[in-house]
């Protein structure tokens, strides 16, 4: 079922009703989710807002085109609309960014108008909950121009049986990290950085916000979005006019922090003390 928007929904109200929702939401893989694939005609960049992003993470501003991550934020109210209603069994608060797939097929103008749709497709298992798939599409005309796979999870307590095939899966993991990539930047993340980044992207999360919301959620200082973490490394890394991007956020970035930004070819991580590795990523031509 599509269902067309003429605006983009304001994040406040969403924001707030997922909070009051959230309490009553009992995550399992198996649960229902909404079949709605909602699409907003004809979305231009908020160019202040653009310049902002921009200027968080890293990007040079004023470009003829947008970052290759900016359209997850043009989408994210749609998302938002989606995993904050009723039907959406996962709780929003304390939800957290665990990956994202993203393809784009030419640059996408600054100034131009896009058809974007977002739709939940499918809920997984994970060792420490649920994960949701969200998937955004942009259409420029009849052709997809971008298009991302997202995936959120909510942590809850699992079958009895899983912690020790989770034990035992984060062993065989550990055994086959691979050597670090050879080091290109050293960043220190302001405890302010989830701030700033949710006033330019409108992902105003709890746990990125300010070390007392973030321990509601069991984290001991706010965290570092995944998005900006991985825009960060991107706008480092540079990407081709065609690309496919894939991340994984493996560990939280604690704010303030330090982080090594690492890249060999393809492929880019970012490691904080003792080696441990934040997140790990690809670029490579669509």
């Amino acid at each position: 079922m599509t269902s067309t928007l003429s605006t983009v929904p304001a994040l406040p109200p969403l924001l707030a009703r997922g909070a009051l929702l959230s309490p009553f939401k009992r995550p399992r893989p198996d649960a229902g989710f909404p079949p709605t694939r909602l699409l907003l005609p004809r979305l231009r960049a908020d160019l202040t807002r653009l310049t902002a992003y921009e200027r968080v993470c890293g990007f040079p501003t004023g470009e003829e085109t947008l970052p290759v991550t900016y359209p997850h934020v043009m989408g994210f109210p749609l998302a938002m609309r989606l995993m904050s209603a009723r039907d959406f069994p996962l709780p929003l608060l304390g939800l957290v960014h665990t990956s994202i797939d993203i393809t784009r097929r030419a640059p996408l103008r600054a100034d131009a108008a896009y058809d974007f749709a977002v739709s939940v497709t499918g809920l997984a298992p994970h060792r420490r909950g649920t994960e949701a798939t969200v998937v955004t599409e942009v259409r420029a005309g009849a052709g997809v121009v971008w298009e991302s796979a997202s995936t959120y999870l909510a942590r809850h307590r699992t079958d009895p049986a899983a912690p020790a095939a989770a034990r035992s899966a984060a062993r065989s993991a550990a055994r086959e990290e691979p050597e670090p990539l050879p080091v290109r930047a050293t960043w220190h993340p302001a405890g302010g950085t989830g701030r700033r980044y949710a006033a330019a992207s409108g992902d105003h999360n709890p746990i990125h916000l300010h070390p007392l919301t973030a321990r509601l959620f069991g984290f001991p200082r706010a965290i570092a979005h995944g998005m900006w973490t991985v825009a960060r490394c991107l706008a480092e890394h540079g990407t081709p006019d065609a690309v496919r991007v894939r991340a994984e956020f493996r560990a939280p970035v604690p704010l303030p922090g330090t982080v090594v930004y690492g890249a060999r070819g393809g492929r880019f991580e970012l490691r904080g003390p003792r080696d441990r590795v934040h997140l790990t990523g690809s670029v490579y031509p669509a």
